[in-house]
């Protein structure tokens, strides 16, 4: 087994620079806290519902925020992971080996706009690393005014880790089924100067997927640093670098186009060919930010991150069959042959970078409180890749695989060039003003310009747009009680149009922005550290956009989802901690000119998504946790005509964590069994690349040691 060192060198020499003796007594000038418990109420804030972490009970929107503790007590590796304790987030295309793709309350997040690194845009092209994450944020619903340009169901944002007061030394190994080891190191501190702060996270994968021969590897680094520049300045900048090189496992279509495929194995490799190659990304990153503290009630925030993604992406990719009658274009034949296409595109790079500066303060005026902000915000993105290789190469079977040989190995992607670039300027400001000790109105307004220069085709025009929106925010909160909160909103959202994938008539086309609609009603409750409960009912109106029958990618009418939220999380008795939540999804589509499609569902979206967890820490063995998880999906409809529906599923989960002192250290020892009952089901329905399904993970298994040194 073999690993690639060049990254954990790396870390441990800038370790070992760092190894200093702290002052022995020295004011703290920046807060630490470093959260060691898995109960899900400890996190109550984030920073996703607004431009300020906010009290979650405050924030009048649906938020999920998962902690470094919860991370590591869960054995969370990834978003996918994360994924399974809340209910509204769904997979969309979420492929082994290549991008993390998500749904939200049902509508697929947008890889250049709903991935977020401490607010700034970044590519979620690729698994976005978790090691110097400090929490994920889920906004649940209309990001218009926080973020500009985000899919209408909301948007996920990773909180980057900063130096720790205290020394910080931990190290993870986790070993899985097959083989995977994973390694991971997280070091924090500050400098004998207690101004300046360090934290660095290393990690490296060698990657044996449930997914036989889906293999690959992975190495992370990181470092952040903060500099205590006076009382009330601070400078915080932040780098990392991935490499990732796994093998793709491309889904399933239906055979025929009309019957979902029986007896199929999710270790089932589709892409196993001799010549089959992992796909190869690196992504980096670069994050500053600038605090200054102007007074007591006012204080102006600057930030920015650039981000950096290459791909070179190859696939067996399995699409069609010519074997049988006319042919289906999407679908598989009846015995389950397939075409096989020697998919190649080398070279592709994604540039995104963005930056905000805010002034934030609190005022009176009479009997009314403000807390205003004020900012503005740049966002730009290149994208560059070429004309990719697609060759018919022969057929294969999804029960009995067959080695088929590429047509021509000398065939290479075309000249790679910027195809689209981006930019959005936006001016935004909200006041929330507290009317009375129990009414609460916040306000606020986005100003978004949009261009747009895509080259669509090399043998065509570059194509060049430019658009402007108002994006307003309006939430009105009502506190019956302390620990109450009621609240009623109406926002508007953009969102970039889609773009036609391959094999449609108006392939690469990219449609015009559009605007989403939602409506919102909520309420929350806390109770000390006991219990947290919420509810949101919701609207969610944005156009539809899918590939109609003339093979031609349109937006044509409108999707809605309306929607109920619920969770609750919290301590039941002094050892039973838990997490539940709940999402009952309606959705149609109207207005579309199509018969085949009107007043149908959407794809892809169950109509009701449960998951569930329970900790129970065991009196009689002290360091001892045993966990159970659960989720649950209903039926989905494949393709927006409703032909086929896919079943829903269960799935449960068991897990057990044990705290002993060995060696003088604290080591904690997890265990986690997923998928315990080896359940075969569809986890993932797409309209995606002519449309897929994807196979839910089988009984897997991962045991791990935590040292705290």
């Amino acid at each position: 087994m073999t690993f690639t060192l060049k990254h954990p060198v790396l870390a441990c020499a800038i370790v070992q620079a760092f190894v200093v003796t702290p002052a022995a007594v020295a004011q703290d000038a920046i807060p630490s806290v470093v959260v060691t418990s898995s109960k899900w109420i400890a996190l109550d804030r984030a920073s996703v519902g607004g431009f300020a972490e906010t009290q979650l009970l405050d924030a009048p929107a649906s938020i999920t925020s998962i902690g470094q503790g919860q991370m590591q007590d869960l054995s969370i590796r990834s978003v996918s992971d994360a994924s399974r304790y809340d209910a509204s987030i769904g997979d969309a295309y979420n492929a082994i080996g290549y991008a993390e793709q998500f749904s939200v309350r049902g509508f697929t997040l947008d890889n250049a706009t709903s991935y977020r690194k401490d607010m700034i845009a970044i590519s979620g092209d690729t698994q976005i690393p978790l090691e110097n994450k400090e929490r994920i944020e889920v906004l649940r619903g209309l990001a218009g005014l926080q973020a500009g340009v985000a899919a209408p169901g909301g948007m996920l944002n990773f909180v980057t880790k900063r130096p720790t007061n205290a020394p910080l030394r931990s190290a993870t190994v986790e070993v899985r089924e097959r083989g995977t080891v994973y390694g991971a190191v997280d070091l924090g501190g500050r400098f004998a100067d207690r101004r300046f702060g360090y934290r660095v996270n290393a990690a490296a994968e060698d990657l044996k997927s449930y997914v036989r021969g889906a293999d690959g590897k992975r190495q992370f680094i990181s470092a952040a640093f903060d500099w205590q520049m006076s009382p009330d300045a601070l400078f915080q900048i932040d780098v990392d670098h991935q490499h990732k090189e796994q093998v793709t496992a491309p889904g399933y279509q239906l055979l025929r186009n009309e019957v979902l495929p029986t007896g199929i194995s999710a270790k089932t490799l589709l892409n196993d060919q001799p010549w089959t190659r992992p796909v190869d990304t690196d992504s980096s990153n670069l994050g500053l930010r600038f605090e200054y503290r102007i007074s007591d009630t006012w204080t102006a925030t600057v930030n920015a991150n650039k981000h950096w993604f290459k791909r070179d992406d190859f696939t067996a990719f399995p699409y069609g069959c010519s074997n049988e009658g006319d042919g289906y274009y999407p679908g598989y034949c009846s015995n389950g042959d397939y075409d096989v296409y020697d998919f190649q595109s080398t070279g592709e790079r994604k540039t995104p970078w963005g930056a905000q500066a805010m002034l934030q303060g609190r005022f009176d005026t009479g009997a009314v409180r403000h807390a205003l902000t004020i900012g503005s915000a740049y966002a730009e993105r290149h994208d560059s890749f070429g004309e990719y290789v697609y060759d018919y190469v022969g057929s294969s079977n999804i029960w009995q695989n067959q080695i088929v040989p590429p047509v021509d190995s000398s065939r290479v992607t075309g000249p790679v060039m910027e195809r689209r670039a981006t930019e959005e300027r936006s001016l935004f400001v909200q006041d929330i003003l507290t009317l009375s000790p129990a009414w609460t109105l916040h306000a606020g307004v986005r100003y978004v310009q949009l261009k747009l220069d895509a080259l669509e085709e090399i043998d065509q025009a570059r194509v060049k747009s430019k658009d402007s929106f108002a994006l307003p925010n309006v939430a009105l909160v009502y506190a019956p009680a302390p620990d109450w909160r009621v609240y009623g909103s109406i926002s508007h959202g953009l969102q970039y149009g889609g773009i036609a994938p391959m094999e449609t008539v108006n392939q690469n086309t990219v449609l015009s922005p559009s605007r989403s609609k939602q409506f919102e009603f909520g309420v929350k409750r806390n109770v000390n550290e006991q219990l947290a409960l919420s509810g949101a009912v919701f609207e969610i109106t944005q156009g539809l956009e899918y590939t109609n029958a003339a093979n031609i990618f349109v937006r044509a009418g409108e999707q809605t989802h309306r929607g109920v939220e619920l969770s609750a999380q919290g301590r039941a008795l002094p050892g039973l901690n838990y997490n539940l939540s709940l999402m009952a999804l309606d959705t149609d589509q109207k207005d579309t000119g199509d018969a085949s499609t009107e007043g149908k569902r959407v794809t892809n979206v169950p109509e009701l998504r449960t998951a569930a967890w329970v900790e129970y820490v065991v009196p009689q063995v002290a360091g001892l946790k045993l966990d159970a998880q659960w989720q649950y999906s209903g039926n989905k409809v494949f393709d927006p005509a409703n032909r086929v529906k896919v079943p829903g599923y269960h799935v449960a989960g068991f897990g057990a964590s044990y705290l002993l002192r060995a060696g003088g250290l604290n080591t904690i020892i997890r265990a986690r069994m997923d998928n315990a009952f080896d359940k075969f089901y569809w986890r993932d329905v797409t309209q995606s690349l002519g449309g897929y399904l994807l196979p839910g993970a089988p009984r897997t298994f991962r045991v791990s040691a935590q040292i705290d040194f």
